[in-house]
């Protein structure tokens, strides 16, 4: 039965797909020598190549295996697949497991894997066709691209050799071609060739041509018959070969007389990396590379030519590594054989290569073709192309053409202080390492490229319906790149590039985009539309020697007081360009040097290949991998999820699945990424009963089967489809409405587009035209555009800070001031003067006393006039406004109304709203052009009607703690929740970023979704990613490296604090994860502890990251646990226990039935050491109970709590204990915080903090207390301890 299971279990397979043996037939070579006796070598015509062998793994027999052992069961899953045609094949011998009938023998079916095509591998591996040499030709290797009916590809390496035609095999008898006597025979001078192809699904270019040179030795001492065991022999060692894990452990093997290095990926999304990505840059200059990369963008009908048939593949492929992780989707065949050019009259588009003695007939015959000839580095279009191919963004190119010319391309320059290598594999070693660096060096400037052109299409896609506004992007576009985007933005690459940037992958495009944005931009990254350009990005466009006149370039954040604001640090100038005559002027190049690498040597596959033989060398790779695993520390888990990986991948193969399965359950605690899943899955369904029985008994697996068995099935398909933006054609109700906006771009708040609704519907039926709907957008979008092409003069922005932005001008009127233009930015009105450009500053919104709009007598007519009081002036400031007046009352005060709450809630978001509200009252206004215009605009006045319906001052005490508000639901459809906060502080390490060194606030939200701030200006440090899919509920840091997160689905996740990424999860407990706890005082090792809603309570190692002990409590409920004393202090339903680390109760306070204040269960607890006290609340009470360490049986002591509706958490913050909770102000339900002295337990302060309950939480060093609300709100806030 096991048996049966086993054989369903498809192995992962090792490098080695097919290897085949290639040449004429017997017969033909017959032909051929007699031929050549009676007419010369010169009358030959050319043979017709055939698969003369193959062989195909497994190379043991089951029969072999069994007699290995019970075990090795797993090996013999069938005959050993290898075939010679029938007229040649020698006489059967039985250790090769070959039948005795021949009848049987000819009827064989052989399977071949990969759906390579055995009737099309001849032409490719003699592409030129099989031709006869006069004389001995060198050994020549090729590179092959094969492709399944699927679209899957698999890749093949075919050597070439010649062999003399007089010898009695066609090979030499057991000589070398110096050392063989001279033949007599009129057909001296005769040489036919053969190939051997090894085809792998890995690209393994470079590897596999190692291996075949190695290969190649031997077979030239081979006979006809013995030619079969080198080959033989040699794809057996290659099929036991593992393919190396995604990471930096590269796989050596030693084939003598080379050793082989297998080079692994570099993350689970990138392509092996296996050839000389500096061959395209050898080959043409940067102007043609970039022409090359924009043909593959645009997905042109491309054809490569060399005589160097290597070179067609090599070529290729690298071009396509380098759009990488754009894909090309289309026909890839990058050698095509004499007999496949009619291939190149394809209509769609494709990528393939041929000889360059075709070039004039491929260029005759075939029409609309892009023809790049590899040997003369140029490029020619075929006349119905001739101008039709774009270039590529301007900026862009000259950054990757500077990078380029900066690269070392020559390994020569590199070896000239170098002396000589004696040893092969060290001069090989040498190459590789500095091949290594060059690739990454390549590698950073490609992918810079394509962030380059494509890095502001995210400002242009909408997430939450998966849309992309193509129009809007293309207007933003230069006018001379306009051509080439338009054409980029039809192709299927394209498609899936935006599919990818819409599910938010992180991949290596994303990545190199945050990490080269720049920090306006990072900054701003959640700031809600409507994009401006700020005065920094003004400043910019103008020539960079009048920077010496720009000033005040410094972030100001309302009221932040003593929080300082530190200086933003500037990233590597090599990797951003403020301004074109930076790049003109920069020499930089990417040096980013690679990430360490490091190898593992494959033990020795011993002959005869037997299946006692294989489960020697199965056992010496198991052995040599848990030696190197022993050796490595604890915390080196990257090396040690590569050596677990490929240990299971063995054990598979010996068929000990239980220890496989550990293996792979140990990826959980050291590298997640590339745990195996559908290979375990495989595995788990193959067990047998005993196995799965023995399986359920080992804690480590049980969680691991109940995963793979009880979990759901397949997760239907995700809808990844992406719609380009159109605008409606329909009459629109308020969800279709709302909908629309937010594909828009234009606003994604509900709320807004509710106002937004009513605003346009004024005075007629709830419902919105198509043709009110276009007019809108194309106002807002003219406004938008316009606001683009304002370009302040300097002596106007040395009076503006840096992030403020132009968001409206009048049309030039005349003012108290004198007359100009207004211009209202984000902070201030001001008045740019006419004739001279200059600069009048008219009043900051917070120096805002009255508003007024009115009329003044000019002549016999009255002007509407704006009138603005400010607080420190006495003159008043008029402007006729005349037909603009009423609007920019309007405009004016939301502004200033917005100041306003901005500055009593100290949360700048007000003002970023207060702008949303403005542009879109001048939108509306511009729309509906009737008299009504002004009425439906005032719809969207929301601030200052708040201001005048809810006249509500912040209370006194609130406002002088409270110090800031941040806003993690910026730019969402809708508030969220705010779960968990975490404050880690900052250190100092040189060998990180300075980024990385600053104090952080970690904001878990709804669905495992994470942000992280920058806790010294509370600014965004990483934007929005997912820990799981299900709710937070405690966060812990660790060590300075790492942060424990405790989530509703039972699982840990360890994020890495300088990758922002979550690799490693812990997987023990069996309940949601309820909280987490570091112990102040530490021993060597580090322990933490964590606890479950089931009761249990496991302590880690953090070195190991393996369960040092666990304990069940009697009591479900297990909310939260404190360390005091040697004891842990449990908070469990309607008790708090006091237990041993081992779990041995000492002291409980239970909830006792006859007390009826207190029928509710413990929410959470607090432990006051130096005063003996436990401070405690219950669910749902408005109450703090404080009982005496030294006698928990007495009543506790209560604290009420005015106004307070039920207590959510509570934190002990120096000697003061802060509460949060819901509550009443003003008689309107409110979040509260209650701050009591432990001492006195008298509340000292009550503080209004939010306008949903306080949900969470913590202290920042004992400074600050940050507090986070409900999903009405979902706003943080920053209050300063006294």
């Amino acid at each position: 039965m096991a048996e049966a299971a086993l054989q369903q279990l498809s192995l992962p397979s090792g490098l080695l797909e097919l290897c085949a043996l290639l040449g004429a037939s017997r017969d033909s070579l017959r032909g051929l020598e007699q031929v050549a006796q009676k007419k010369g070598l010169k009358n030959l015509s050319s043979l017709d190549p055939e698969v003369l062998s193959v062989f195909v793994p497994p190379f043991v027999s089951k029969e072999d295996s069994q007699v290995a052992g019970a075990n090795c069961a797993t090996l013999g899953k069938g005959r050993r697949r290898s075939f010679r045609k029938k007229r040649d094949r020698p006489k059967p011998e039985h250790w090769r497991g070959l039948p005795e009938d021949p009848k049987v023998l000819d009827s064989e079916e052989v399977s071949v894997p990969g759906g390579v095509d055995l009737l099309a591998l001849p032409q490719l591996c003699f592409p030129g066709g099989m031709c006869v040499a006069s004389e001995p030709k060198e050994d020549r290797v090729h590179f092959l691209v094969l492709t399944d009916i699927c679209g899957n590809r698999t890749y093949g390496v075919v050597a070439q050799f010649y062999r003399p035609l007089h010898d009695e095999y066609c090979f030499y008898n057991g000589k070398t071609h110096w050392e063989s006597s001279r033949p007599t025979s009129s057909a001296t001078g005769c040489f036919v060739p053969f190939a051997v192809c090894v085809v792998s699904r890995v690209p393994y270019y470079n590897s596999l041509k190692d291996c075949l040179s190695c290969l190649l030795i031997h077979l030239k001492l081979c006979k006809d018959f013995e030619v079969d065991n080198p080959i033989k022999d040699f794809a057996a060692k290659l099929s036991l070969i593992p393919s190396p894990p995604p990471g930096p452990l590269h796989l050596i093997f030693n084939m003598k007389p080379l050793q082989i290095v297998f080079p692994s990926r570099a993350d689970p999304e990138s392509p092996v990396i296996d050839l000389d990505l500096h061959l395209p840059l050898l080959c043409f200059r940067p102007e043609k590379v970039l022409q090359i990369l924009t043909c593959i963008l645009t997905e042109q009908r491309i054809v490569f030519f060399s005589s160097d048939w290597a070179l067609l593949t090599l070529v290729a492929e690298c071009f396509v590594v380098y759009l990488h992780p754009l894909q090309w989707q289309h026909t890839f065949v990058p050698i095509l054989s004499d007999q496949m050019l009619d291939f190149v009259m394809a209509p769609t588009s494709f990528l393939m290569g041929c000889h360059l003695d075709h070039f004039e007939e491929v260029s005759k015959e075939g029409d609309g073709l892009v023809l790049i000839n590899i040997d003369h580095g140029s490029i020619t279009y075929s006349k119905s192309l001739d101008n039709d191919i774009p270039d590529i963004p301007l900026l862009a190119a000259q950054t990757f053409i500077q990078r380029v010319q900066g690269l070392q391309l020559h390994h020569e320059l590199q070896l000239a202080h170098c002396s000589s290598s004696t040893d092969l594999n060290e001069g090989q070693a040498r190459r590789r390492a500095w091949q290594q660096q060059l690739n990454s060096q390549i590698q950073q400037a490609t992918l810079q490229l394509l962030v380059s052109i494509f890095r502001e299409v995210k400002n242009h896609l909408n997430y939450e319906h998966r849309v992309f506004n193509s129009e809007e992007f293309l207007k933003t576009r230069a006018p001379g790149d306009q051509r080439f985007y338009r054409q980029v933005l039809d192709t299927y690459m394209f498609h899936s590039f935006l599919k990818a940037r819409l599910s938010r992958r992180m991949d290596a495009f994303a990545q190199m985009d945050l990490d080269t944005q720049s920090e306006e931009d990072r900054i701003n990254g959640t700031l809600i539309s409507p994009r401006r350009p700020t005065v920094e990005k003004i400043a910019s466009r103008k020539p960079s020697a009048s920077h010496t006149g720009y000033r005040r370039m410094v972030v100001s954040m309302p009221n932040l007081q003593d929080i300082a604001t530190p200086e933003l640090v500037p990233r590597n100038s090599s990797l951003r360009l403020l301004d074109t005559a930076g790049c003109r002027d920069s020499s930089t190049v990417l040096h980013e040097a690679p990430k360490p690498t490091y190898t593992f040597k494959i033990p020795e596959i011993h002959f005869p290949l037997m299946g006692q033989c294989v489960q020697v060398y199965y056992a010496d790779f198991v052995e040599l991998l848990t030696k190197a695993m022993s050796l490595l520390a604890p915390e080196n888990s990257l090396l040690l999820a590569r050596y677990s990986y490929l240990r299971g991948l063995v054990y598979l193969m010996q068929g000990q699945l239980l220890n496989a399965l550990s293996d792979f359950q140990n990826l959980y605690k050291t590298d997640i990424q590339i745990f195996p899943a559908d290979l375990v899955r495989r595995t788990v369904e193959s067990l047998s009963a005993p196995e799965r029985t023995q399986a359920e008994r080992m804690p480590e697996l049980k969680r691991l089967l109940s995963q793979v068995l009880d979990g759901p099935g397949e997760a239907p398909k995700t809808d990844d489809h992406v719609k380009n933006f159109e605008l409606p054609r329909k009459h629109m109700q308020l969800e279709d409405f709302v909908r629309r906006v937010q594909e828009s771009g234009i606003v994604k708040d509900t709320h807004v587009i509710h106002r937004l609704f009513e605003a346009l519907t004024v005075g007629q039926q709830k419902q919105i035209d198509p043709e009110t709907f276009r007019d809108f957008y194309n106002r807002w979008k003219e406004t938008e555009a316009e606001a683009q092409e304002v370009n302040l003069p300097w002596l106007v922005m040395e009076h503006l800070d840096r992030n403020e932005c132009v968001y409206k001008l009048s049309s030039s009127v005349k003012t108290s001031l004198g007359v100009g233009k207004i211009a209202m930015t984000q902070k201030r009105l001001f008045l740019l003067t006419e004739g001279r450009p200059g600069y009048v500053e008219i009043s900051t919104f917070r120096n805002i006393e009255e508003v007024k709009s009115t009329t003044v007598a000019f002549l016999l007519r009255r002007i509407p006039t704006l009138k603005i009081k400010m607080v420190s002036k006495k003159e008043v400031f008029e402007a006729n406004l005349k037909s603009e007046c009423d609007l920019w009352h309007l405009m004016v005060k939301e502004m200033w109304a917005g100041k306003k709450l901005a500055d009593d809630h100290k949360d700048p978001q007000y003002i970023q709203q207060a702008v949303t509200n403005v542009l879109l009252m001048d939108a509306v206004v511009g729309t509906l052009h009737s008299q009504g215009a002004i009425y439906a605009a005032s719809k969207l006045s929301y601030f200052d009607k708040l201001k005048h319906e809810l006249p509500m001052a912040v209370p006194k005490t609130t406002s002088e703690t409270l110090k800031h508000k941040i806003n993690p639901s910026a730019g969402e459809t809708a508030p969220q929740a705010i779960d968990v906060l975490l404050y880690t502080p900052g250190h100092l390490d040189p060998a990180e970023k300075v980024e990385d060194a600053r104090p952080k606030l970690w904001c878990a939200l709804d669905n495992g979704r994470v942000i992280v701030y920058d806790a010294s200006s509370w600014t965004v440090h990483q934007h929005c990613f997912k820990v799981g899919t299900s709710k937070l509920n405690c966060m812990a840091m660790v060590e300075q490296s790492q942060v424990w997160m405790g989530s509703e689905d039972s699982v840990i996740y360890i994020i890495n604090v300088h990758s922002m990424s979550c690799n490693k999860q812990l997987t023990d407990h069996r309940s949601s994860v309820t909280g987490l706890l570091v112990p102040s005082t530490q021993t060597v090792p580090r322990e933490v502890y964590s606890c479950s809603l089931d009761g249990t309570v496991l302590a880690w190692n953090v070195s190991t990251l393996r369960v040092t002990s666990r304990f069940q409590l009697p009591c479900g409920g297990l909310t939260s646990i404190r360390l005091h004393s040697g004891r842990l202090w449990c908070c469990a339903g309607n008790s708090i226990l006091a237990v041993t680390t081992s779990g041995f109760l000492r002291q409980e306070v239970k909830i006792e039935e006859n007390r009826k204040e207190m029928t509710s269960p413990f929410l959470a607890f607090q432990l006051l050491p130096e005063q003996e006290q436990l401070w405690a609340a219950c669910a749902g009470r408005s109450e703090v109970y404080i009982w005496s360490l030294k006698d928990l049986a007495q009543d506790p002591q209560r604290v009420p709590l005015q106004d307070c509706s039920d207590v959510s958490c509570m934190i002990r913050v120096k000697k003061q204990i802060w509460v949060g909770s819901r509550g009443l102000s003003q008689g309107k339900p409110k979040g509260k915080i209650y701050v009591i002295d432990a001492e006195t337990r008298c509340v000292e302060k009550e503080l209004v903090a939010h306008a949903d309950a306080v949900r969470t939480l913590c202290s920042a060093e004992d400074r600050y207390v940050l507090s986070g609300s409900g999903g009405d709100e979902g706003k943080i806030a920053i209050w300063k301890v006294e």
